[in-house]
């Protein structure tokens, strides 16, 4: 009965453990880059300046939460240029999201705030979700 009682508790245990990340969220998150005209060429920099990612609008990219450090938020710049048009770069950002706060109460307790998340970037969401700049015409 002892060993039972005890693989139900490790099982409990693993499921907790391993499952906080998903309870608040993924650690990549799919950014939609749009603009106006579409078929703009765009570029996707992190906070270090390194492409991540670049294309013709419109596209979806999958980008990092988190560089894997402690609390490592990414943030990213998105620059769109195009012929003829004046090139435009929005920023996109990640912020905690109310699932880590909340799911974490509710699911994961200490564990999932101070182990967990802070190091897998499931704690964060990156605005905008989707980009849609308006290209400007240059003028002759």
């Amino acid at each position: 009965m002892k060993k039972i009682l005890i693989a139900i508790v490790a099982f409990i245990s693993v499921s907790v453990l391993s499952g906080c990340a998903t309870i608040v969220g993924d650690d990549t998150q799919l950014v939609q880059i749009n603009s106006q005209p579409s078929g703009a060429d765009f570029t996707v920099k992190d906070d270090t300046g390194r492409v991540i990612a670049q294309g013709k609008t419109p596209q979806g990219v999958t980008l990092a939460k988190s560089d894997g450090s402690y609390f490592g938020k990414k943030n990213y710049e998105v620059t769109f240029t195009k012929e003829h048009f004046s090139p435009v770069t929005l920023p996109i950002k990640a912020s905690a999201n109310g699932w880590y706060i909340g799911g974490n109460f509710v699911f994961g307790s200490i564990i999932g705030w101070l182990l967990v998340d802070p190091f897998n970037g499931g704690m964060y969401t990156l605005h905008p979700k989707e980009t849609n700049p308006i290209l400007l015409e240059q003028s002759h």
